[in-house]
């Protein structure tokens, strides 16, 4: 018998140390010894060594005996062979199947169990299962000091589990940790047994995978090339499929791969993942099966990139890397993290703002646990690493519900602040998986979403395309990218407004007297972190107070912060509710106010609670105020790589606004739809091909999309609509990108068909342009510049103004003094030119109208006069080439008609037009008769605090509190103010009858409607609703048809009802106009 306990260099180490410790902890072995060999070590051809008998010693006689020729010691039967394919696959003599250890009670011990006499029982719902890597001691004697926080963070609710997989496990710690009564009594089965119990062997290494389980199982041991590193294959007794009588055991295989960032480390994983995947493929084909461990994967793109620039790593070993995505998909595998992510969106609260590409969900972090700082060292190897990961195969059986990391509890130690010091249990977080049991074919999309979700397939980028570099560097040329000190400005807006609105002692005393918190959160592209230089902060606050209260305390705490560098522009009331604009540090901001006490007291839990939660049961309006921060905090949470998302994006609305389509209330992209459609491609690629990069993104992201049918399908998140889509799109919908919380699912209203045909060819454009030989990034963005240096044009708005023959130019004037006037007027108008669209497509099928959206002037304008002129430019382009000069001259005599109606609506407003300051005209104009135009920069100046922009009726304002409303003083206050305000206003709305003194209060649409309906002496059924379109004017519907549920297609904001008729006799009955109110005598 040759028996080698282990070899060590020198007795002073702490590896020999820790060698003659197992040792020790070996139990007594006996055996007969019949005879002594002797060894000697010969060099063998192939260079390598190989123990060779040289002499024998029987112990019976103890004659020495002496061979002529040394003889070969081992069996060469079983020795192994030498092999040149990368990928080992184990063989089955080297596989070893064992029971687990649990704890008797009866006997205070581990014990092995009998496995074999084990009868399967109940399978439970749900299974958890984690992975923790521990950090094993490396100098000898090993402390102690980290164990007692690696029980607790072991034990945490973060971290409770049935199954944990352990790495890095030594035999002092396995031996502490199996002596805690809370570890016995959460897992009293495990795969070793305490090597300090006097009949238990030691851990077969220094570093060792340990399964602890509250199910029964067995185990095998799967070797690999590299001594000591091997693998366990756990079969549990408890879980698995059923199949009449057959029972197909569950099978979890817990890995440590080889660490390292070199050609020889990243090899050797391959060789020890390809060689378990083999065996798994092999051995349990059918199985579920979870994967689970310490993969030691490189997965930031900053340390990749740094590795083979240094020359750390060959391009080869990169790809190999890139290939375990591909092996594990392969396999049958699916990332845990993954799924969570784009489900769910749980599966992580790591901050994203300074990552790079593959460090989000990291599981080894630097940058802020100092253990793994100590590790590193320094270099490209400090950034953040998702090293940990649990893959499942569910065959059926599994179903990843939830995901987290744990290991964040820590302990401080030092008496002062200086000295103190905060200590890790582990230089890993542990991760934890939450999995459904059961048969899963419920949990797959329905057959009503299945059959509306178009697929997306990886279009990878070719060429100079697949250069990721080039693509940052065309951004960083453009200004696309934010500056560090951008960055930095407004972060410091931001928190300046925090402090002015929520730290003041006032409000802080209206935030206590209702025990809830005011939450003031960005929302928009700068709460997505795709913002650019000329972007606005949108922020929404959330409080117990109401809309009034509010708005009257921030107003004042915002003028009183003008010397800190506030400027309040102007106050804003819309269909959405009350907004200010503010110019902080020079940064202009947009401030909303939702009033939600019990959304602000859970903050920021709540925005995980499932929409069934109790918690949304709010008013439609209020909803709708917050579906902005839900929407955005879902897709925060759920995007499988935020850094390649936000390039991404940049790069998309980069394209879209150089190409003329990228603005909302012009029927085209805007920043949310963008965001949908780039969601739906990053969540499709994480899942069926998740080794790919930005540019294979952006590349599937056009091929996709021009080819994708707009006038039959709908754009929208099959992640998110898993089981039931809560939207109905009706036969006049030209676009469908669909959101993710209610009221409003659909993000383009003011799409129409000519802007849908418009988006469609150029995508289409874009997609042949990346399809051609040699295309760069540069090239595709060259667009975007300007056609000469200082010129205001670039070349996308340049090929508009030379595609069309002729040009419907909508002209603008304004000569007054006010720039409040002025730019309400030229606002307004740019509203209402969609309707020019609307009517277009409608009376002239045959010609397609693409708007810019924006507005062009002379060149030779100076933008500092008072007097201004501009005008849109509407492109007109033949559909039909068969249309004949007859057809051509009905459509220009159609066409002036649709240009004289408009230009009768616009004049004919008389509280946004006023002939003595401002003029417009609609006409056709050929392409030669527009002379040298530039697109339109003009300032139109700041808005005077005291001037309301107001779209609604008071009624509004109250309808959509959620919170407390304020006390009776300050209401009347409030109120007070508010009717001041309006009532000057409406001195200068000739269409609008003031209030006579002394009136009643005029009663609301809402309250004629209700009564309408519900009113037994009335009859629902002969009243007509007299409403405003904002396309066609003036229209009539019947009260029984009248939608008011905003999630409703149909539904009509009620500040739009113009009055109420009864049908039988064609009598007025309420009137918006003349205050009018037949039905409760109210008003005038």
């Amino acid at each position: 018998m040759h028996l080698t306990l282990g070899q060590s260099e020198d007795v002073h180490d702490s590896w020999h140390k820790f060698l003659l410790q197992k040792a020790n902890l070996l139990p007594p072995v006996e055996w007969e010894i019949g005879e002594l060999c002797v060894l000697i070590r010969e060099r063998t051809p192939a260079g390598g060594y190989e123990m060779k008998k040289w002499a024998s010693i029987p112990l019976s006689g103890g004659n020495f005996s002496r061979v002529q020729l040394p003889l070969s010691f081992y069996d060469q039967s079983k020795a192994d062979v030498a092999s040149d394919v990368d990928v080992e696959e184990p063989r089955s003599e080297k596989v070893q199947t064992r029971p687990c250890f649990h704890f008797s009670t009866t006997e205070d011990s581990w014990v092995p169990s009998d496995t074999s006499a084990y009868t399967p029982g109940d399978i439970p719902e749900t299974l958890v299962v984690s992975s923790y890597n521990v950090l094993a001691e490396f100098h000898y004697p090993p402390s102690q000091d980290r164990y007692p926080l690696l029980v607790r963070n072991i034990l945490s609710d973060r971290a409770t589990s049935d199954v944990l997989v352990l790495q890095e496990v030594t035999d002092d710690f396995l031996s502490y940790l199996l002596d805690e009564d809370n570890i016995r009594e959460t897992f009293p089965f495990a795969s070793h047994g305490p090597p300090d119990q006097e009949d238990i062997e030691p851990l077969p290494s220094h570093n060792n995978i340990v399964v602890l389980s509250s199910f029964a199982f067995d185990w095998e041991s799967v070797p690999s090339k590299r001594e000591h590193k091997i693998s366990m294959v756990v079969k549990f007794k408890d879980l698995g499929i059923w199949d009449d009588a057959d029972f197909t055991p569950l099978v979890l295989a817990a890995v440590h791969l080889t660490c390292g960032l070199k050609d020889g480390s990243v090899m050797a994983k391959k060789s020890e993942m390809g060689g378990l995947l083999r065996y798994l493929a092999t051995t349990y084909p059918e199985h579920p099966t979870i994967l689970a461990g310490d993969f030691n994967i490189s997965t930031s793109s900053f340390t990749l990139e740094a590795a083979l620039e240094k020359k750390a790593i060959s391009i080869q070993t990169a790809s190999y890397l890139a290939g375990f995505e591909k092996a594990f998909l392969d396999a049958g595998f699916v990332d845990s993290w993954t799924v969570s992510h784009l489900e769910a969106g749980n599966a992580s609260d790591d901050e994203t703002e300074n990552v790079f590409e593959g460090e989000q969900g990291a599981t080894f972090d630097p940058t802020v646990n100092t253990l793994a700082e100590s590790i590193v060292g320094s270099g490209f190897n400090m950034r953040p690493q998702r090293y940990d990961r649990i893959l499942v195969r569910g065959e059926g059986l599994l179903k990843v519900s939830r995901f987290n990391k744990f290991g964040f509890i820590t302990e401080e130690t030092g008496s002062t602040t200086k000295s103190q010091s905060t200590h890790f249990a582990s230089d890993h977080w542990g991760i934890r998986c939450i999995l459904k049991i059961g048969n899963q074919t419920s949990q797959q999309l329905s057959n009503d979403i299945a059959s509306q979700v178009v697929p997306v397939h990886l279009e990878a980028a070719t060429g100079a395309l697949a250069d990721v570099r080039s693509l940052k560097e065309s951004l960083q040329h453009l200004g696309c990218l934010p500056e560090v000190e951008e960055v930095r400005m407004r972060e410091s807006a931001l928190e300046l407004l925090g402090k002015v609105i929520l730290e003041n002692s006032s409000a802080n005393d209206v935030s206590s007297r209702y025990n809830a918190p005011f939450i003031i959160t960005p929302v928009g592209s700068y709460g997505l972190g795709v913002w650019t230089s000329s972007s606005d902060i949108d922020c929404l606050c959330i409080g117990p107070v109401s809309a009034n209260t509010f708005f009257a305390l921030a107003s004042h705490r915002l003028r009183k912060a003008a010397d800190k560098g506030i400027k309040l522009l102007r106050r804003v009331k819309a269909h959405s509710g009350t907004m200010l604009e503010l110019e902080v540090l020079g940064v202009k901001m947009d401030l909303q106010y939702c009033g939600a006490t019990r959304v602000a007291e859970q903050w920021p839990d709540v925005m995980k609670l499932p929409s069934s939660d109790p918690i949304w049961t709010l008013p439609s309006q209020t909803l709708g105020k917050l579906k902005a921060i839900r929407d955005l905090d879902y897709v925060r949470r759920s995007i499988p790589d935020l850094v390649k998302f936000r390039i991404a994006h940049r790069f998309i609305k980069t394209w879209a606004s150089s190409r003329g389509i990228y603005s909302s209330k012009w029927g085209y992209l805007g920043g949310f739809p963008i965001t949908i459609l780039l969601i739906r491609v990053c969540k499709f690629l994480a899942r069926d091909a998740p080794s790919h990069s930005v540019a294979d993104i952006l590349t599937t992201f056009f091929s996709h999309y021009a080819v994708f049918d707009w006038q039959h399908k709908m754009a929208f998140d099959p992640f998110f609509h898993r089981q039931r889509l809560q939207y109905t799109r009706t036969p006049r919908e030209p676009l469908a990108i669909l959101g993710f919380h209610t009221p409003m699912l659909t993000t383009t209203k003011a799409a129409s068909l000519p802007s849908v045909r418009t988006i469609a060819e150029e995508l289409q454009r874009a997609n042949r342009l990346l399809s051609q030989d040699g295309m760069t990034w540069s090239k595709f963005l060259a667009g975007t510049a300007s056609v000469e240096p200082g010129m205001r044009l670039t070349t996308g708005a340049t090929d508009f103004l030379k595609s069309y023959k002729s040009y419907v130019q909508i002209t603008v004037q304004y000569w007054g003094v006010s720039l409040n006037k002025g730019s309400s007027f030229v606002g307004w108008l740019e509203s209402r030119c969609v309707m020019v669209l609307v009517d277009i497509n409608r009376r002239l099928p045959n010609i397609h109208a693409r708007i810019w959206p924006a507005r062009f002037v002379d060149e030779s304008t100076s933008t500092e006069t008072g007097d201004y002129q501009g005008s849109y430019l509407i492109g007109l382009d033949k559909l039909d080439d068969s249309m004949t000069k007859d057809d051509l001259k009905i459509a220009v005599g159609t066409l002036q008609t649709i240009l004289g109606r408009f230009e009768e609506q616009i004049r004919g407003d008389e509280k946004y037009f006023d002939a003595k300051s401002s003029w417009m005209s609609a006409s056709i104009v050929k392409q030669a008769e527009l002379g040298d135009l530039t697109l339109d920069d003009r300032d139109w100046g700041e808005y005077n605090p005291g001037d309301d922009d107001s779209e609604e009726e008071e009624e509004e304002e109250d309808e959509e509190q959620d919170g407390p409303m304020e006390e009776s003083g300050s209401g009347r206050e409030g109120s007070s103010t508010k009717k001041t305000k309006r009532g000057k206003k409406q001195q200068n709305q000739a269409r609008v009858v003031p209030k006579p003194a002394g009136a009643g209060k005029f009663r609301t649409a809402a309250d004629v409607l209700n009564r309408l309906r519900w009113d037994s002496s009335l009859d629902s059924g002969d009243f007509i609703v007299g409403y405003e379109d904002r396309f066609i004017g003036a229209q009539e519907k019947a009260l029984d048809t009248w939608k008011s549920e905003q999630t409703d297609e149909e539904f009509i904001p009620q500040h739009r009802i113009l009055y109420f008729k009864r049908k039988s006799d064609g009598i007025i009955v309420w009137e918006r106009k003349t205050r009018k109110d037949d039905i409760f005598g109210s008003g005038i």
